[in-house]
């Protein structure tokens, strides 16, 4: 039995691949039953907790709301068209915040207003301003906010250690999560205006390379924007690879450098939001709205490899937003709409697709020998791990989640639209 994880210190886990590896995890909650600890978190934010040294920290913005008519003003003095209007939301000042919770207590015990912003561009009304996970390293939180900021935190006294602004238009706000490899903090940056990829020193904030995308065939900045999270990889030839997914683009990048390893055009996807996975020799990612298609592609190759080293793609029941899950041989996903298919990770056949319920947003997780999928509605559906369809459980708990679960020491972290809760602690 592996034992039970004690840190997750990025967006989906150790791994980056939300597979957490606990021996026990919890199969049965609500509202009243199972819960550790419910912790109300001041302002919105869409961020996953990250947790270390029995700390949990969340990112999270207090919005100074605007009235309806002030809202209008401000999005007709962005240049936004009219016939937008209702898709966007716009604040008339936010506050950005770090925020950590004692683990073994739920007690709120930092809570560090960062930066406010004056007049911020209007985002998606379905965004928050604070929906980039956090990542830990060492005795260092690193909160990202986009074009907002991205700031390193002491975690020990709270003290702002660096800050450093990468400036971009998100479109509808700011969305992809930052990365640590080795000494480089990995920042996607894929905005309707300008769409790159930076690395900075983990240490300093300071640049050490930074990437444009290649030429996009677009019809406005609309359709180049993007909001996935990097991941870091090996290959079989022994080459460490950034695999950063763009709109129109897969692209692998040297993470000594920033130069670009290979290449592949996957049509005229765009807004991309699903982490890729790894594995099997095969990196597997979401092309993003549009029409989203999930592509199986070897990375073992250099230059432009569209033609030569894709595997496999699907078209039906493919995410905009949630990640994909790789579990040896099998691939799991849910649509936004909640119908869950599992692939023959190698061949791409689907072994079988079925409808949950709900609308997820969130990316699935594995944990206890189950796979766990939160949807918007509050609902979690567990279902077996294995080449047949099966729920185990399902729980409910009050709000929205819109973020991914967290597994630590026996026990499950949710984050609500309201609230943080820790479930099962040390197992049920």
């Amino acid at each position: 039995m592996a034992a039970a994880e004690s840190t997750w210190p990025q967006f989906r886990g150790p791994g980056g691949d939300g597979i957490a590896a606990v021996g026990a995890a919890p199969t049965k909650w609500s509202e009243t039953e199972q819960v550790a600890w419910k912790t109300e978190i001041p302002g919105k934010g869409w961020s996953s907790p990250v947790v270390v040294d029995g700390e949990v920290w969340v990112t999270s913005a207090v919005e100074e709301t605007a009235t309806e008519e002030e809202a209008k003003e401000m999005m007709r003095a962005a240049g936004i068209e009219e016939k937008k209007f209702k898709q966007l939301q716009a604040k008339k000042a936010v506050r950005l915040y770090a925020l950590c919770v004692d683990l073994k207590s739920g007690k709120l015990i930092r809570e560090l207003e960062l930066i406010r912003v004056l007049a911020p561009p209007p985002i998606h009304h379905f965004n928050s301003f604070a929906s980039p996970t956090p990542v830990i390293d060492g005795g260092h939180v690193i909160c990202h906010f986009g074009t907002f900021g991205t700031f390193c935190i002491n975690r020990a006294d709270g003290a702002v250690v660096w800050k450093e602004t990468l400036a971009i238009e998100h479109g509808v706000g700011p969305g992809s999560s930052p990365m640590i490899h080795g000494d480089l903090l990995v920042l996607i940056c894929d905005g309707t205006d300008v769409q790159y990829v930076a690395a900075l020193d983990k240490n300093t904030g300071k640049p050490v390379w930074k990437t444009p995308r290649p030429p996009m065939k677009a019809p406005s900045g609309d359709q180049m924007k993007a909001y996935c999270t990097p991941i870091a990889i090996t290959d079989d030839k022994g080459r460490e690879q950034l695999i950063c997914m763009a709109s129109q683009w897969l692209v692998s990048l040297d993470p000594a450098t920033g130069k670009e390893i290979w290449r592949v055009e996957h049509g005229t996807g765009f807004s991309v939001v699903p982490r890729p996975v790894y594995g099997n020799g095969i990196v597997y990612v979401c092309t993003g709205y549009g029409k989203p298609q999930l592509w199986a592609v070897k990375v073992d190759g250099s230059g432009d490899v569209t033609g030569t080293h894709v595997v496999w793609k699907e078209t039906k029941r493919i995410p905009a937003k949630p990640s994909p899950l790789l579990v040896g041989g099998d691939l799991f996903l849910t649509d936004d709409g909640g119908i869950v298919t599992c692939f023959d990770a190698l061949t791409g056949e689907s072994r079988w697709s079925e409808r949950i319920g709900g609308t997820y947003s969130a990316s699935p997780v594995l944990a206890g020998g189950k796979i766990y999928f939160a949807s918007e509605q509050g609902t979690v559906t567990l279902l077996e791990k294995s080449a047949a369809f099966q729920v185990a459980a399902e729980n409910t708990i009050e709000g929205k989640i819109m973020a991914s679960p967290a597994f630590v020491d026996g026990s499950l972290l949710l984050r609500s639209d309201t609230a943080l809760y820790r479930i099962g602690a040390g197992g049920e």
